[in-house]
């Protein structure tokens, strides 16, 4: 096991304490609630991998995303933050060139929200209800629903025509399904197309943009912390 950059392991955990729940066991199981991998691992902890916007991870040195809009043209082994060995001679490498990622050691799980894939209709309800924070900014609390990030949350907004600035809890009960499907279907396409810069509205993020569906000019702001575009003519 080579964990080089001991920033990247979080929670107060050092490369010699990794390595030692590690070696002489197996991965028996990966599961994945919103944007943390979880490996378990057998008679020991649960591995945590989070990657951020930059991050990949490659097996046997193949990565199942080829590409990342937000990461280096270039690829570069000094960016591995984590690599494992295995007895087989097969190897497991963490990359991430803007090191936004991290490796954590049994993650409390109990701190994220429902996974957004599998949220129901009164399930987001729950998570929207008595709420006066930003449609957006609410949609993205990792505590509530997980796996929601910014360009995914403008991508089911302008879907669902819901204006990101609205209150959570002022939703009808025809735009909250409205919401509900668009979650979904839209983190699915998304990930069908390899990754949330696959939105229809992604190319029109910028000054002087054009909404895709109608054409008025799109906003943008600052909600929640992140920036956001939006269309002001359908999106209400």
């Amino acid at each position: 096991m080579v964990a080089p950059d001991a920033w990247y392991l979080k929670g107060g955990l050092s490369a010699a304490a990794l390595e030692e729940v590690l070696t002489g066991r197996s991965f028996v199981a990966a599961r994945r609630i919103g944007k943390l991998l979880l490996l378990d691992v057998a008679g020991g902890p649960t591995l945590g991998l989070r990657f951020g916007m930059t991050g990949r991870l490659l097996v046997d040195g193949s990565a199942g995303v080829e590409e990342l809009v937000y990461a280096s043209v270039r690829d570069d082994v000094g960016w591995d933050r984590l690599r494992l060995d295995f007895v087989d001679g097969g190897e497991l490498r963490v990359r991430d060139p803007r090191r936004l990622g991290g490796v954590f050691v049994d993650p409390d799980e109990s701190r994220l929200g429902v996974d957004a894939l599998a949220v129901t209709r009164s399930g987001l309800a729950r998570v929207l209800a008595a709420s006066t924070a930003p449609l957006k900014a609410r949609l993205m609390d990792q505590a509530r629903l997980a796996g929601v990030g910014n360009l995914a949350a403008d991508e089911i907004l302008f879907r669902a025509g819901l204006d990101p600035a609205r209150p959570a809890a002022s939703l009808t009960a025809t735009e909250l399904r409205r919401l509900h499907r668009h979650v979904v279907q839209t983190l699915d396409d998304l990930i069908a197309g390899g990754g949330s810069h696959t939105g229809t509205l992604q190319p029109s993020r910028m000054a002087g943009g054009s909404c895709p569906r109608d054409g008025a000019p799109l906003v943008r702001r600052t909600i929640g912390g992140r920036t956001t575009w939006s269309c002001p003519r359908h999106q209400v």
